[in-house]
């Protein structure tokens, strides 16, 4: 979905909310925009299997959320991140595991089917140390670092997410990026464009 097409259809992310509050159905529409990303950034963290529970629980805890929802915010993206994340803290040890089997196979449960099998063995090792570098960051400063790279959050989004100051996540990712620098021989496979905070 491209930027312009994403940013037309979240703004109406509150009133279908707002909507959902009397028709309870209404809030299956929050869940068909935004469940493939959330997916997405959950396997990528915790793996297939854990994935689809994850998402599962992610939407129930919104839905049930929804009365609390604030309105002034048209975009339910960064509070679904934010709930997905609060549910992989709960399996951080599942996490860990799905690092550790990034590192020892460098597959990528989103990404691997999608690679041709040359690029899979050059990419595979890269995926290997980077596993490594992630599990051993703290989970505050892995969560907010992979917000911004793999759910591709800016980082007010990720902030809103995290229930932190805005500072704060820039320091985390800041200091993520330079621990994964330090012990990747100075690449960060994990830098994004300063362009793509989204303000």
């Amino acid at each position: 979905m491209s930027e312009t097409s994403r940013t037309a259809t979240e703004a109406d992310d509150a009133s279908v909310i707002e909507r959902s509050r009397r028709e309870p159905d209404a809030f299956a529409e929050v869940f068909r925009r935004h469940a493939p990303d959330i997916k997405r950034y959950v396997t990528r963290r915790l793996g297939a299997d854990a994935a689809e529970d994850v998402v599962a629980e992610t939407f129930l805890a919104a839905f049930r959320q929804r009365d609390r929802y604030d309105l002034t915010r048209s975009s339910a993206r960064p509070w679904l991140y934010g709930i997905a994340t609060n549910r992989i803290g709960r399996h951080q040890r599942t996490e860990v595991r799905q690092l550790r089997a990034l590192e020892r196979t460098g597959i990528d449960p989103v990404t691997d089917p999608f690679t041709r099998s040359d690029e899979r063995v050059s990419a595979g090792a890269v995926r290997r140390r980077l596993a490594a570098a992630l599990r051993r960051l703290p989970a505050g400063h892995r969560d907010a670092l992979l917000l911004v790279t793999w759910g591709e959050l800016g980082y007010q989004e990720a902030a809103q997410a995290l229930g932190v100051p805005i500072g704060t996540v820039r320091s985390r990712v800041n200091r993520a990026r330079k621990k994964l620098r330090a012990e990747l021989g100075g690449v960060d496979p994990t830098s994004v464009s300063e362009e793509i905070e989204h303000g």
